[in-house]
């Protein structure tokens, strides 16, 4: 392959991951804009500062992700590597204060039931669960940050395994395979963030004639969201003796 070809394959790999960012945080937008983004045109209630707080984190992770990929594209390795210790600092603040808000949530359901929805100590546990997929992966991704390959794409897939929380939100139900997805419960439309996942993995794979061992580990851990033992242990006595604890 000339300088040439490789450049332009470099370009296209560039486009790919910021284009992938941006059709996440898209996603994300569209699904709060009602009850964050866009509430003021809404009408909808007012939020807690602790909810404000998490959802700017969230934003904040979608929006370095696109700089990021922009800074790499356009040549600024310097800039992405002193903006990265800020993204280490703001992956830390997305969970410590995500626990909390599961939390809290879970001690308001459990004091004053809002009706509907899934069960208040399930949905902690789930929430605490992709917490948890989202912590490994960017740890992975800040480990092998010397391993650029591996990295980009630990870091792609840290971002599009939280767009399943704006994608629940998005009233699509039209859709065939949305409705589908829906009959498993509500945690059942997280097999349409895999859909993007997989589609991001599908497209890589094809594009580079090989399947890369970061989005083959990532696609494993994320696979996780929708097997069924993890919903019969947060649904099991044991899990919820112990959420009780923690939401009390």
């Amino acid at each position: 392959m000339n300088t040439y070809a490789r450049a332009l394959s470099a370009r296209a790999a560039h486009r790919f991951y910021r284009w992938f960012a941006i059709a996440a945080f898209a996603i994300v937008v569209l699904g709060f804009a009602r009850t964050y983004y866009l509430k003021v045109l809404f009408g909808t209630p007012s939020l807690p500062w602790l909810l404000h707080l998490h959802g700017a984190l969230m934003s904040s992770w979608f929006a370095l992700f696109v700089v990021q990929t922009s800074l790499i594209e356009t040549h600024r390795v310097r800039a992405h590597k002193r903006l990265g210790i800020a993204g280490a600092a703001l992956a830390c603040l997305m969970v410590i204060v995500g626990v909390t808000v599961a939390r809290r949530g879970a001690q308001r359901e459990l004091h004053h039931p809002s009706g509907g929805g899934p069960p208040p100590l399930q949905l902690m546990g789930f929430v605490l669960f992709v917490l948890l997929v989202f912590a490994i992966l960017v740890t992975a991704a800040l480990l092998l940050r010397r391993r650029r390959d591996y990295h980009k794409r630990l870091m792609l897939l840290s971002c599009l395994g939280m767009v399943g929380p704006g994608l629940a939100r998005i009233d699509i139900q039209q859709v065939p395979i949305v409705g589908f997805l829906r009959t498993g419960g509500p945690f059942g439309l997280f097999g349409l963030d895999l859909l993007l996942v997989y589609a991001c993995i599908g497209y890589d794979t094809w594009r580079n004639r090989r399947l890369h061992p970061a989005f083959a580990f990532g696609a494993l851990l994320l696979a996780l969201f929708d097997l069924p033992f993890i919903w019969k242990f947060l649904s099991s006595s044991m899990w919820m003796d112990f959420a009780a604890r923690i939401a009390s």
